[in-house]
């Protein structure tokens, strides 16, 4: 699990001043353009969560499984339950826990990203290998096993999937740091006595944000999945919330008799992750952040 997010964000991080261009900065600008309208469509929906849906998402009644139909667009669960309700609330959660393990580990990985790359030496290098530790184990195996030990509550599941994404956010920044604070006005900045932490501010993380941008981009896109898993497998949320994974988990045994209570939390899993990726990829066009291939 955590070899695409490791690769994908030391290739954003390899060309932090824009090498290796491929033919224009315009031609990101599309695709990033329609991955920003899929998140604004996404996050409309979640935030007025409440106003939109049609029904209570708690709410049961007799008729469950029932089919599509103009009352129940996505039909209805094995408790009578409206899908398309329980769809809709349950981004609420499964967005909320994705963003805030995101933001937490990207601050993480920032501090202790910039801390290795500029300081270097002994400090390069306990980081690093505190950090190999984790980096070690599976993304979602090692999620499977904390959330097993803390609870399935959602802060607890904020805390270790930012746990689990720090590493690769860390090493997101030290990478360019690495070559960045070697560079002459940075040099020039450092010989007329700029302090440290000024340099760093306005010399060195300005000219790494696009890769990092790139990177929590995919990462986003990761932890999406890693969420609905966690829940598929019983460890997400607890109920009555609502819950894309969950809603999976619940639906399998009846997805022959009623598959719309399969594809609609599936169809916004792959929604989700895809607004994502097709928001790092515009953005790597656009940001012009060089890419191993």
């Amino acid at each position: 699990m955590s070899g695409p997010a490791q690769e994908s964000g030391q290739a954003a991080a390899a060309a932090p001043a824009g090498a290796g261009r491929r033919g224009g900065l315009g031609q990101g600008w599309p695709l990033l353009g329609l991955g920003l309208a899929m998140l604004a469509l996404m996050l409309a929906l979640t935030v007025f969560a409440p106003l939109v849906a049609p029904y209570d998402p708690s709410a049961t009644s007799p008729d469950s499984l029932a089919p599509a139909s103009a009352a129940h667009w996505l039909g209805t669960d094995s408790s009578g339950r409206d899908v398309l309700s329980r769809l809709i609330v349950g981004g609420r959660t499964t967005l909320l826990i994705t963003v805030a393990a995101v933001l937490i580990a990207l601050v993480a990985g920032l501090i202790l990203g910039l801390a290795a790359g500029y300081l270097g030496g002994r400090t390069d290098e306990i980081v690093m290998r505190l950090l190999d530790v984790v980096f070690a184990f599976p993304v979602l195996l090692l999620a499977i096993a904390v959330v097993a030990a803390l609870g399935p509550t959602v802060p607890n599941l904020i805390l270790t999937i930012a746990i689990v994404y720090t590493p690769a956010m860390a090493r997101v920044v030290r990478a360019p740091v690495l070559s960045v604070k070697r560079w002459d006005h940075v040099e020039a900045a450092r010989s007329v006595g700029m302090s440290e932490m000024r340099l760093v501010l306005r010399h060195i993380l300005p000219i790494v944000v696009s890769p990092i941008l790139v990177a929590t981009s995919l990462t986003l896109s990761q932890t999406i999945f890693t969420v609905t898993a966690l829940s598929f497998l019983g460890l997400g949320p607890p109920p009555p919330d609502p819950n894309w994974g969950g809603m999976l988990s619940e639906a399998r045994q009846f997805m022959e008799l009623a598959p719309l209570t399969v594809i609609g939390p599936a169809a916004a899993i792959v929604f989700a992750t895809l607004t994502f990726i097709i928001i790092a990829n515009g953005l790597r066009e656009v940001l012009d952040v060089g890419s191993v291939r």
